[in-house]
């Protein structure tokens, strides 16, 4: 059973959920392309875990015995977590950080969507009334959104799209975690992922070279802040307290990205963004407390950490 959380882990917590709160702020501070940006991401982010998977037991063993649906279902996370990004790193360039953040957080509600298509999953009435009221509370940030025209609606569109290709590659991870560790999970679907999205950029004529200095800080800054940073404090974290609390913990984390971007971007944050982002994030978190067969299964059998 999963230990309570000390001081110590609280400020694991804090400090793994403020890494992932800087994602959409990188994003911001460049003008690359979504599909460039996302695909250094994922390829420096699978280069620095390249080390750990040669050194960890096991772990290329694992990867080199992968064959048939095993290897099929790593294939789909590389394609889910691929379309994630780019979808994500897309809305940013039409939305505002907090819109943009707060609805990409309705992951955990396609996920249980997809955990009962898939493993046949029931939830609670409490659970179903968070949901609801997570929904409502997107439709509140959306309208917070018409003052700014059709493009800000677009990228809150992709945005909710790009939670439900986060939650594919959440239930795919939890399909395959018995076949490898999470290091060579991780370090397979980086690397497929941003092959995917390089081999995108380059049929669409996206450039990936000739990108300054500042370009490529904030390629390595979204590398090695959010993704190894944040999720390997995160992910270390599962295996201590539950993945049911860090997942409830992860839902902080539009509240550090809407501080950020005020304060580095000067974004402004209208009174209905918050209202919708306070009922939003109400919802998921009663979504999520009210669900205990999927938490403790998750408990016994971490998946990877599933966040923007």
């Amino acid at each position: 059973m999963p230990a309570k959380p000390s001081l110590l882990t609280a400020v694991g917590l804090l400090a793994g959920v403020a890494a992932l709160s800087t994602s959409a702020i990188f994003v911001k501070l460049t003008d690359a392309p979504a599909s460039a940006l996302a695909a250094y991401r994922l390829l420096l982010s699978a280069l620095f875990l390249l080390p750990v998977v040669l050194s960890a037991r096991g772990s290329l063993s694992s990867l080199l015995k992968l064959r048939g649906r095993q290897l099929g279902l790593v294939l789909l996370a590389g394609c889910f977590l691929a379309l994630h990004y780019l979808l994500w790193f897309a809305s940013l360039r039409f939305t505002s950080v907090v819109s943009s953040t707060v609805l990409v957080s309705l992951q955990p509600l396609f996920s249980f969507l997809g955990a009962y298509l898939w493993f046949g999953e029931k939830q609670k009435r409490f659970a179903l009334a968070g949901g609801l009221l997570a929904i409502a509370g997107s439709f509140v940030i959306g309208g917070s959104d018409l003052g700014f025209g059709g493009t800000a609606l677009l990228g809150d569109a992709l945005a909710l799209l790009a939670a439900a290709a986060m939650a594919g590659y959440f239930l795919v991870g939890q399909s395959i975690q018995s076949a490898l560790p999470l290091s060579a999970f991780s370090f397979t679907a980086y690397g497929l992922s941003g092959l995917l999205l390089a081999g995108y950029s380059l049929v669409l004529g996206v450039p990936l070279t000739g990108y300054g200095a500042w370009d490529w800080s904030m390629f390595l800054g979204l590398a090695i802040v959010p993704t190894l940073i944040g999720q390997s404090i995160l992910s270390g974290l599962v295996r201590r307290i539950g993945a049911s609390t860090v997942s409830m913990a992860i839902i902080g984390e539009p509240v550090g990205t809407a501080i950020l971007a005020y304060w580095l971007l000067q974004e402004a944050i209208t009174v209905q963004q918050v209202t919708g982002g306070m009922i939003m994030l109400a919802g998921i978190a009663l979504f999520m407390a009210n669900s205990p067969a999927r938490s403790r299964r998750e408990d016994r059998n971490p998946a990877p950490v599933s966040q923007p």
